[in-house]
C-alpha cells in the first residue's frame, strides 16, 4: 500500500529529495503562497513548529502560485519573504502546481486520500468557496486542492490521517497534530 514516503519532491535547489527520509515522523504538508489571506497561517506554523519538532514533527512547506497569482516569486524570494516575515525555520520546497496537468503527483496522492469537503459554513467561508470554485474550474477533475494553504497531517507510518481547509482553525490544527505525535 502506497505511502508519502513512496513520493520524491524537489528541494528549493531544485534537487531530488526522497520523503522517506522523513519516516518515523508526523508530517504536516502544506501548499503556501506569500500574498494570500492565509499567509499569516506561517506564524501559528513555525510557533508550532519550534514548539514540536523536538517530538517529531515536521511541516514541508510547498509553495504554488494557481490561487490567484498569490506567489508570483521564484524560490529565492519566496524563502526570502517567510524567513525574514515570519521567522520560518521548516523545510520549504519548490514551487509546485497542485492542481491540472502539471500537478505535483504527491497531492494528488494526498487529495485522493483526503478529498476537498468544502470550505466550511459562514459567510466568509461561502464566498471563499465561489471564489475557488471560479478559479479552480479550468483544472476539471485534476482540481486535487481548493486554495492556498491546505493542510495534511501524515501519521509516523507514511498515512494522510486528517486533512484541514485553510478556514479551519489553526489551534483545531495544532490539537489534531499533537494527538498524532
Amino acid at each position: 500500500m502506497k505511502t508519502v514516503y513512496d513520493f520524491t519532491v524537489k528541494n528549493r535547489q531544485g534537487q531530488e529529495v526522497s520523503l522517506s527520509e522523513y519516516q518515523g515522523k508526523v508530517l504536516l504538508i502544506v501548499n503556501t503562497a506569500t500574498g494570500c489571506g492565509f499567509t499569516p497561517h506561517y506564524e501559528p506554523l513555525e510557533a508550532m513548529y519550534k514548539d514540536l519538532k523536538g517530538r517529531g514533527l515536521e511541516i514541508l512547506d510547498f509553495p504554488c502560485n494557481q490561487f490567484a497569482n498569490q506567489a508570483p516569486g521564484n524560490d529565492d524570494e519566496i524563502h526570502e519573504f517567510c524567513t525574514l516575515k515570519f521567522g520560518t525555520e521548516f523545510p520549504q520546497f519548490a514551487k509546485i502546481d497542485v492542481n491540472g496537468e502539471n500537478a505535483d503527483p504527491l497531492f494528488a496522492y494526498l487529495a485522493s486520500e483526503k478529498p476537498f469537503e468544502g470550505f466550511g459554513k459562514g459567510l466568509k467561508n461561502a464566498a471563499l468557496n465561489k471564489f475557488a470554485a471560479m478559479n479552480n474550474k479550468k483544472y476539471g477533475d485534476k482540481t486535487y486542492i481548493g486554495w492556498n494553504f491546505t493542510k495534511f497531517l501524515i501519521n509516523r507510518e507514511g498515512k494522510v490521517i486528517a486533512r484541514f481547509e485553510p478556514t479551519v482553525d489553526m489551534n483545531e490544527v495544532r490539537a489534531a497534530v499533537e494527538a498524532a505525535l
